[in-house]
């Protein structure tokens, strides 16, 4: 008969057995989930590390080792899924032995590219603005003509462009820019249609003439006096608002508003939606708007300036024909004064009214508005959607900084003499040093 002490013994040593062999399994299945979980994160590593998207680039990237081969190529793809989903057909492709699914289609040259893609998009993008549209099918035609047309888009560099530039460098600068616009345009466009692995750098050519000439009272004064209608009243309104001369001609009276004493002036398109802006009148504009309002039967709607030209309204053409004419118009006027004061023995006059564009008008407005408002507030009153732009119409002369730095010493309590010394001193010391 057995001693009852070791079957007891015997049945605790089975119980702690069978107690290990349950925690155990409780232990397992957590080892198992958590090897699972640790696999899907290696996965999602993997994963995470054959495809891939370069910062600023819009398309995802595959990479993966094949057969001893490194696979590099871009998906076309602008989400990870479907980019992971492309990785798996390339995968699967290749091991059917289809390697011709890496080989990549050669880009077109540049000529082709302007033709079939690039001119297309630009008349459908511009169809409403016509010179916009012109400017690009010149530009165009200027890069046919040259060496860069038989070259692909990428083989196209900043080094190309600066010898399109010396290639012509008997056209106008701003000529040579408009091709070097137009193909900094068009390989942005092939970047971003994904045809171009990076962005290309086309610096522009140097020497363009820019319109930053400003009127003074008197020379604004005697080109309106000279200039006929209806070309006075858009210049009246360009130096009044800073306007475009392209919105002054197409200005509507449903976006003109008089209310008695003033009014404000809706532009309801342009260059960009910067431009679509509401501008409030000053008196010479109201008088000017107003007599035309009365002149023409007060209408509801139609344009401001009408014309018989095809668009039906004032057109860029017959306003620089007007504005040539006010010119030449002031400057005869001149020359007969000054042929009347030699002959009474006086010192001649000089040529009061230089030629300038049509435009100078727009950019005296801005210029004579900014010493009152601060360059956000132009950039709005121009229609500017860079303050980069705005700031070609902020000119600090020499005395209104002079002035503004007496102003700082009277608020610190330092001598106005001293600083205008010292200002001086540090004038005559920047000259010297040029």
């Amino acid at each position: 008969m057995s001693d009852p002490q070791n079957r007891v013994g015997l049945l605790l040593s089975s119980m702690s057995r069978s107690s290990d062999i349950e925690a155990q399994g409780g232990i397992i299945p957590c080892e198992r989930q958590a090897g699972r979980e640790a696999q899907g994160q290696r996965e999602e590593e993997r994963q995470s590390k054959v495809i891939y998207k370069l910062s600023g680039r819009k398309y995802y990237r595959v990479k993966f080792q094949f057969k001893g081969e490194t696979i590099h190529k871009c998906t076309r793809a602008t989400d990870a899924k479907s980019a992971r989903s492309i990785e798996s057909r390339i995968r699967s492709e290749l091991a059917r032995g289809n390697w011709g699914i890496l080989e990549m289609k050669p880009a077109p040259m540049l000529k082709e590219f302007l033709s079939k893609d690039f001119l297309p998009f630009t008349r459908t993008r511009f169809a409403g603005k016509l010179k916009t549209r012109q400017y690009y099918e010149y530009g165009s035609e200027r890069l046919s003509i040259s060496d860069l047309a038989s070259l692909r888009i990428t083989e196209i560099t900043g080094k190309h462009a600066a010898q399109f530039v010396s290639r012509n460098s008997t056209l106008a600068a701003s000529t040579v820019n408009c091709g070097l616009r137009t193909l900094r345009r068009a390989l942005n466009l092939a970047f971003e249609w994904g045809k171009l692995d990076k962005p290309v750098r086309i610096p522009l050519a140097k020497g363009e003439r820019q319109r930053d000439r400003v009127l003074t009272d008197v020379e604004i004064k005697l080109y309106l006096d000279n200039c006929r209608q209806p070309w006075k009243d858009a210049a009246t309104l360009i130096l009044g608002t800073g306007m475009r001369p392209g919105e002054v001609y197409r200005l509507r009276w449903e976006h003109v508003l008089l209310n008695g004493s003033g009014g404000m002036i809706q532009v309801s398109e342009g260059k960009s939606k910067a431009a679509r802006r509401i501008l409030p009148m000053i008196p010479d504009v109201y008088r000017m708007l107003l007599a035309r309002y009365e002149a023409q039967g007060k209408p509801n709607d139609g344009w401001v300036f009408p014309s018989t030209a095809r668009g039906g309204h004032l057109e860029q053409g017959t306003g620089k024909t007007q504005h040539s004419a006010a010119i030449a118009k002031a400057n005869a006027e001149i020359l007969k004064a000054n042929e009347k004061r030699e002959a009474a023995g006086l010192k001649p006059l000089p040529l009061a009214l230089p030629a300038f564009e049509p435009y100078v008008t727009r950019h005296t407005a801005l210029t004579r508005m900014a010493p009152y408002c601060d360059a956000f507030t132009l950039a709005r009153i121009a229609g500017h959607s860079s303050i980069t732009i705005t700031q070609r119409y902020c000119h600090p002369q020499a005395d209104a900084v002079e002035r503004r730095s007496r102003n700082l010493a009277l608020a610190q309590n330092w001598s106005p003499r001293l600083v205008t010394m010292k200002m001086h001193c540090c004038q005559r010391t920047r000259v010297n040093s040029m």
